[in-house]
Order: structure tokens, then sequence, then C-alpha cells
């Protein structure tokens, strides 16, 4: 019969208090504040010039849902919001600002996947500069800094710089 040596005990414990200090070592993602999406990523930063900006022309029943949905937000009311915002995507599936705004109600529940997601998509769908391209990056940064993906939330902030396009000057 095999024994197993008297100092495995110890050498197993060893091994298991080195993981817990890594474990530990690591910085928990940055908090989220109630405030975080409306601070971060909807309003521009004041060093940011506006820039060029592209805007879709948008179906009545959709903005009259956006707006209900912004209404529910205001009132904390996320579910009825999201579900606001789904409805509306029901009706326009391919519309970066739904997509969008359905990502920053993913955020604000916690829902960072999804924030994600929605932001990828919406960037995927929409313009490639402007505010909400913008938006769209900023949201992705935050989602996969809270979920852990330091390195990935960098390349992502990285991208905003993209985003920038001045209008050519006027005469």
């Amino acid at each position: 019969m095999y024994r197993l040596p008297t100092s495995f005990p110890k050498a197993l414990s060893i091994v298991l208090f080195a993981s817990l200090m890594v474990a530990c070592a690591t910085p928990p993602p940055a908090s989220v504040e109630d405030d975080a999406v409306a601070e971060r990523v909807r309003a521009p930063t004041p060093e940011e010039p506006r820039g060029l900006q592209i805007r879709p022309l948008q179906n009545p029943a959709v903005a009259e849902l956006t707006e209900a949905a912004r209404q529910a937000e205001e009132d904390d009311d996320l579910e009825r919001a999201e579900l606001l915002l789904e409805r509306a995507l029901r009706i326009e599936p391919r519309d970066p600002e739904l997509l969008q705004h359905l990502a920053e109600v993913s955020f604000n529940q916690q829902d960072w996947e999804q924030a994600e997601s929605h932001a990828s998509r919406s960037f995927d769908v929409g313009p490639r500069v402007g505010e909400l391209c913008r938006r769209n990056w900023q949201t992705i940064a935050m989602a996969r800094e809270q979920m852990g993906y330091r390195h990935s939330a960098e390349l992502a902030r990285e991208r905003l710089e993209a985003c920038r396009v001045e209008p050519p000057p006027r005469y």
C-alpha cells in the first residue's frame, strides 16, 4: 500500500494558500453607480468637440415607445423600459439608437454581457462616427471592465478615438 509523504499536507496547504493570495490580489471591477450610464455614456465629455453626427429618421411609433422607455427609466422601472425598447425593436429591428438604448438599460441592470452585445450590434448596424459610435464603444468598454476584461476594455476605449470626425469647415 502506498503512503503519502508526510510533507504532502503541508505542500498542499502552501499551494492552496498561494492560489488564494493570487485570487485576492486581483482588484475588483470598478463599482457601478446609478448615474454611471447617464454620466459616462450619454453625455459627451466637455473636452470633446461635438463633431459630425449621423441620425436616421425614426418611425413615430418607435419614437413614442422610446419616450415611454425613457420615462420608465426616470421612474427606475428598468424592466418596463427594457420591455418597451424590445417592443420598439420588433418594429425597427436594425435601429442602432434603440439597440444602444437597450444596451444602456442592460448596463443599469448590471447585465454586462447583454449590454456589450446590444452595443456591439448597434455599432455593427449604425454609423461608424459620431456620438452614437462613441456611446457604443464607451458602453462596450464599461461592460468589459465590469466583467473583469481590463485589456479588452482598454482596446474598446482606444476605438473611441476613431468615432470623432470633425465636420468640414464652413466658409
